[in-house]
């Protein structure tokens, strides 16, 4: 296996994660949406860091790393980067509490619709996004 199969194998994953993502979507799931959707792009963002030979580091936001690494960006990518590190950055912080959620946070009752379809069609743009380079 190359690093390039393995990359690819994350971009495959998470097309197939992003049914299971409307899934959760049309079912009430929104919490789960949103832990679901950071998963996505965690693997979405190390499988291009792959595929640019770049060992992606063991933590859930590597954003950073693409910001550090502009150089490797198309012109497209470059031209959100802004809003895929900010996006990025939003479901690390949401990524515990939208799963286990608090004694003062329950995530069914915190995660609403809304934030669930905008968590949905931005993971569903940022696949798209990145599409071309795999």
């Amino acid at each position: 296996m190359t690093t390039n199969d393995l990359a690819n194998d994350y971009f495959r994953r998470c097309q197939i994660r992003l049914k299971a993502l409307k899934t959760l979507l049309d079912e009430g799931g929104f919490p789960d949406v949103v832990r679901e959707g950071q998963e996505i792009v965690e693997l979405l963002l190390k499988g291009f860091l792959r595929l640019k030979n770049i060992d992606p580091p063991r933590w859930h936001d590597v954003a950073k790393i693409l910001q550090e690494n502009e150089e490797i960006l198309s012109e497209k990518i470059k031209s959100h980067l802004n809003e895929i590190i900010s996006f990025s950055h939003y479901l690390r912080r949401e990524r515990e509490n939208s799963f286990y959620g608090e004694e003062d946070l329950i995530p069914l009752e915190h995660y609403n619709e809304k934030t669930a379809k905008d968590c949905y069609q931005k993971v569903l743009w940022l696949v798209n996004l990145f599409k071309e380079e795999f």
